[in-house]
């Protein structure tokens, strides 16, 4: 860390240039090599003699012999550009197939310990820009402002995503939706300061469907007026978290662990038409074996409380925390449910509200995708590592 600049400058120049040799070596006149050589020796000697003025001569005649053999194109910096960008991909899809995935809380099941999309209907106004931008990176939360340009009646309303990540609402109508035409620059204002555009027929809303229709009461056969607001409010994002997809490689999943998994061939949960199979992400509560039971608020493993912080918590009953309800497979808290072999029982933490191993059953082993691991953003109120 003590060493200059120009020194470490011209160390690097030494290594490109026998680089240079190697791949060139078939290429290259003698006369060139030698002088090559010859230049690289020169500047390791006045590397050793620690001259300044010497090694400065050195490493700009090295430098401009190299740039006179291989002169700079246009297709060179395409080229670099492509293969930086084209390595940075691989990186980042290896990383994601094999170490680390991020992924969006969809819904309130695991609240408190995890935020879902929440909505805030409200009948005030959006509050200045600044705050805006200041509550978007700390909490996650987007302001959106729908008022109908004049008389309508909603006849469907879908979901719409955008690079498979952020979900939007397509509120369509019987008849078109604004009097004037819609051009880009009116779109991009209208996104910024009311989180919604209109095209023809359709509003779209940086909000999801079911936000729209259970917080909002946006629904196909609502008929609104001219100038009525749609919908307004603030929504928060679901936290988004990093999911560990490498530690189950090496360590079994052990009780407490939030965890995430595909909801492959598991009956009653829907297949996004797009997406897919949803993500979900629970808590671990049961491993192949055990006997789960619940007697409200308590949930009993093997004839035992467990012990782990998240159980712990959620028994707990403070904080927003509820108990664990007593429904589906564990509806009777006389009865136990065993877990069958090669399978796991998630539960929510906000289990009054959470469709979980107790209604759809267990979960297949291979559908597991790993431990979540850090809530990466919003800022608030989750950020951290997540237990």
């Amino acid at each position: 860390m003590f060493t200059s600049r120009q020194i470490k400058h011209s160390r690097l120049l030494l290594r490109h240039a026998r680089k240079y040799l190697r791949y060139k070596h078939d290429k290259l006149s003698d006369v060139d090599r030698e002088q090559i050589v010859s230049e690289m020796q020169t500047l390791r000697e006045a590397l050793r003699s620690k001259d300044r003025q010497n090694i400065h001569t050195a490493a700009e005649t090295l430098d401009k012999t190299l740039h006179k053999l291989t002169p700079v194109t246009w297709e060179s910096h395409w080229r670099e550009n492509c293969e930086v960008i084209l390595v940075a991909i691989v990186i980042a899809v290896g990383i994601r197939s094999y170490f680390v995935q991020p992924f969006k809380i969809p819904t309130g099941s695991m609240q408190p310990t995890l935020n879902g999309i929440i909505a805030h209907p409200s009948n005030e106004p959006a509050p200045n820009i600044l705050r805006q931008i200041v509550e978007f990176v700390l909490l996650g939360r987007n302001y959106i402002n729908v008022v109908s340009q004049q008389d309508n009646q909603i006849s469907k309303v879908e979901p719409r995503r955008v690079l498979f990540f952020v979900t939007w609402s397509r509120i369509m109508c019987d008849r078109p939706v604004t009097t004037s035409r819609s051009n880009l620059l009116t779109c991009i204002r209208d996104v910024i300061l009311n989180g919604c555009y209109f095209t023809d027929n359709e509003i779209n809303v940086y909000c999801p469907p079911d936000q729209l229709s259970g917080d909002f009461s946006v629904f196909p056969g609502r008929h609104v007026h001219p100038d009525e607001v749609i919908a307004r409010g603030a929504i928060n994002t679901g936290d988004q978290v990093f999911v560990d997809k490498c530690s189950y490689n090496f360590v079994k999943p052990s009780h407490g662990d939030v965890f995430v998994f595909r909801t492959n061939d598991i009956m009653g949960i829907p297949a996004d038409p797009v997406a897919g199979p949803p993500f979900y992400i629970k808590r671990l509560a049961g491993l192949p074996g055990d006997q789960l039971r619940i007697d409200s608020p308590y949930l009993f493993i093997n004839g035992s409380v467990p012990q782990a912080f998240g159980f712990q918590r959620v028994m707990g009953m403070k904080d927003g925390y509820r108990g664990y309800g007593a429904k589906g497979l564990l509806s009777d808290p006389t009865k136990t449910f065993t877990v069958p072999s090669n399978a796991y029982f998630a539960l929510g933490d906000n289990s009054y509200n959470s469709s979980d191993s107790r209604y759809w059953g267990p979960l297949p082993e291979q559908n597991v995708v790993g431990r979540g691991l850090f809530v990466y953003w919003p800022f608030l109120p989750h950020w951290g590592l997540i237990r």
